[in-house]
């Protein structure tokens, strides 16, 4: 079964593999160089004693198609659920080929687990290879900008491109399974996908672990957080117009954001499980 899913798909595995191949030169190739040019910078400001004002006085210049390949990245977990995991099953249904498929010795529990076990490994290796070059690609940015914890650039980097990966496929399945039309199934992986990261990154990211607040003249017109943590919310504190009026910033620690990491990727694997599940019950107990 296994070999028969390796000549069936060898052409779309071809086609991925091209790409990511085709991503990583871009970003080795300009990533070497913004992390020659950062290094530059920190001989310099460590010989005119200027490393602390780093990130306000210098900029690195990159390239403009690392760039936008690494702002492209965001959407490559939802790209593969839509041409991959969401025609795996619809595409089978709609050409009656389970009808071929199932009469032969092969059950449907091992045709499905077979055909979706090699699907989510191949996501996670989508995910986790692009996010691996995009990690490493930021890492003179990161270490600039201190910006790696902030939304966007914390969706791209670290481990959560894979738990993304993962259940955008397992949604495409899902909706491949109960729908079995491969155009309706693209269509729900796309606007779930997005409708749940949004609701997830804006409305539950941010309480993950206890924040800390701190409290500032409000005379300050800005308040500087420590080094790469995530700003959640700030502002006034106190009676308008009397001495008592504090400004308060309220932020995730650096040191959360690991653990947000650990977090959100396990959230993602868990409602893909879940899709998978139904899946599982969609597919073994509904006629062909």
């Amino acid at each position: 079964m296994s070999v028969l899913v390796w000549r069936l798909y060898r052409a779309q595995a071809a086609i991925a593999a091209v790409l990511l191949t085709a991503f990583a030169a871009v970003l080795v190739i300009t990533g070497l160089s913004m992390a020659s040019q950062w290094h530059t910078m920190l001989l310099g400001c460590t010989a005119s004693g200027t490393c602390g004002d780093l990130g306000a006085t210098m900029s690195l210049g990159g390239s403009v198609a690392g760039h936008d390949l690494v702002l492209l990245s965001l959407a490559a977990p939802v790209l593969f659920g839509m041409l991959v995991g969401a025609p795996l099953l619809a595409h089978e249904f709609e050409a009656r080929t389970t009808d071929f498929a199932w009469a032969q010795s092969v059950t449907r529990r091992r045709w499905l687990l077979v055909k979706v076990g090699w699907t989510l490994l191949a996501a996670a290796v989508w995910g986790g290879v692009m996010a691996a070059l995009v990690t490493w690609w930021s890492g003179p940015r990161n270490a600039l900008l201190e910006n790696a914890f902030q939304p966007s650039t914390f969706d791209m980097q670290g481990i959560v491109p894979i738990g993304y990966a993962v259940f955008a496929t397992a949604l495409g399945i899902a909706a491949g399974a109960l729908l079995r039309r491969t155009l309706s199934a693209i269509a729900i992986t796309l606007g779930g996908f997005i409708g749940l990261r949004l609701l997830i990154a804006n409305a539950v990211r941010p309480h993950y672990l206890g924040t800390v607040t701190a409290y500032f003249s409000p005379k300050l017109s800005t308040f500087t957080p420590p080094a790469s943590a995530w700003v959640v919310s700030q502002g006034l504190v106190g009676k308008t117009g009397s001495s008592g009026v504090r400004g308060f910033a309220t932020y995730q620690p650096a040191s959360h954001y690991w653990p947000f990491q650990g977090i959100e990727t396990g959230i993602y694997v868990a409602l893909a499980l879940v899709l998978l599940a139904v899946t599982y019950v969609v597919v073994t107990r509904r006629d062909a």
